[in-house]
């Protein structure tokens, strides 16, 4: 496993029973924050309002301040106008990708938050990580089958502008 820590504020908005972050912590794979201000100073955090791609540039980044989600529901963020700020962290968004989770599969960018910490870990080169994640739900292989091209891609890119040139193959 990677030294890249892991980490997610969850609002309680999903299902129980159908969220990914939930297990990812009962698993121990994750932390749970109290609050979006007790994020990680300086961590990634995977976002669609995030003002660049995330790349491999990110992964120095990443080892030392984490990985962050907001765990939130997609129908209740729509509603709202958007993702909270998490002034602390900094923002990347994930580039095009399919979901394979049963909730919004086969929907470009509406990722489950494993999902999400499974592309960060595979762009960033932590495939291994990624796929230890990704175990730990029936269909996590089918992501990585899904979104294998455009995860290859994204992954040899040096930086954020070659992650977006990249995702223009696959929009």
């Amino acid at each position: 496993m990677s030294d890249i820590r892991l980490f997610a504020y969850h609002a309680g908005q999903c299902d129980p029973k159908k969220c990914t972050a939930r297990r990812l912590e009962r698993m121990g794979l994750l932390a749970f924050v109290p609050r979006i201000a007790s994020l990680p100073a300086g961590s990634v955090l995977l976002t669609p309002e995030g003002g660049r791609a995330l790349s491999r540039a990110d992964a120095p980044r990443a080892r030392r301040h984490g990985l962050s989600v907001l765990d939130l529901s997609w129908n209740v963020t729509q509603k709202v106008g958007g993702f909270p700020a998490a002034p602390k962290t900094v923002g990347r968004a994930l580039p095009f990708l399919v979901a394979a989770n049963p909730v919004n599969y086969g929907k470009p960018f509406l990722l489950s938050s494993a999902e999400a910490f499974a592309a960060a870990l595979t762009i960033l080169g932590e495939e291994a990580h990624a796929r230890d994640v990704l175990a730990k739900f029936a269909w996590g292989e089918q992501f990585l089958t899904l979104n294998r091209e455009p995860l290859e891609a994204y992954a040899k890119a040096a930086d954020s502008a070659g992650v977006v040139a990249a995702q223009a193959e696959f929009i």
